[in-house]
C-alpha cells in the first residue's frame, strides 16, 4: 500500500504526510522543503480506506483573454448617456406621454407626464440615463413614434 507514483504519495488512513529532506516519498528537495505547499486531498473511493495526495494544480489564464470578472467590470465601466426628448409643435401631449411608456422600461405615466411638461416648457428634458447601446435604441424608437430626441453623453455637464 505504501507506493509513490510520479506526484502521487497513497497513505494509509491513519498516516501523517510529514515529509522530510531525502525522505524516498518527499517530492520536495532542497530549501523548499518547509514551504508549506497547499496539496489537495483526494480520497482514493469507498472502502479503499486511504487517501491520495496530488500536486497543486495552478490556474493559468491565456495572455491576452480577459476573466469574466474584467468583462462584467468593464460593462459597469460604460460611460452613461442621456437620452433627450426635445419639443416639437407637432405631437399632442397625450401621444408623447404614451411614446414614453411604451418606448422606455418601468416609465410610469407620472414621470412621462413630468418628462413631457419640462420637454415643453424648457424645450428638451432627460428621458433616461442609461449604456450607449440602450441610449442609441431608446433614441431610435423615440424618432420612430415622430418624437425628436437625441443621445449625449452624461458626465458632461450636470
Amino acid at each position: 500500500m505504501e507506493t509513490a507514483i510520479r506526484g502521487r504519495i497513497t497513505l494509509s488512513p491513519n498516516h501523517v504526510f510529514n515529509p522530510k529532506s531525502g525522505d524516498k516519498y518527499c517530492s520536495c528537495r532542497g530549501p523548499w522543503i518547509n514551504r508549506g505547499i497547499p496539496m489537495a486531498l483526494a480520497a482514493t473511493g469507498p472502502g479503499k480506506g486511504g487517501g491520495v495526495l496530488e500536486k497543486p494544480v495552478i490556474e493559468r489564464t491565456t495572455p491576452g483573454r480577459e476573466s469574466e470578472f474584467d468583462l462584467r467590470k468593464s460593462r459597469k465601466m460604460a460611460p452613461p448617456y442621456r437620452v433627450m426628448l426635445h419639443n416639437d409643435n407637432y405631437n399632442k401631449r397625450e401621444y408623447v406621454v404614451q411614446v414614453l411608456m411604451k418606448v422606455i422600461p418601468g416609465m410610469t405615466v407620472d414621470n412621462a407626464v413630468n418628462i413631457m411638461q419640462e420637454a415643453h416648457y424648457n424645450g428638451m428634458a432627460v428621458v433616461i440615463i442609461c449604456a450607449q447601446a440602450d441610449a442609441e435604441d431608446h433614441c431610435m424608437q423615440l424618432r420612430g413614434n415622430g418624437l425628436l430626441s437625441s443621445i449625449e453623453p452624461a458626465s458632461g455637464g450636470c
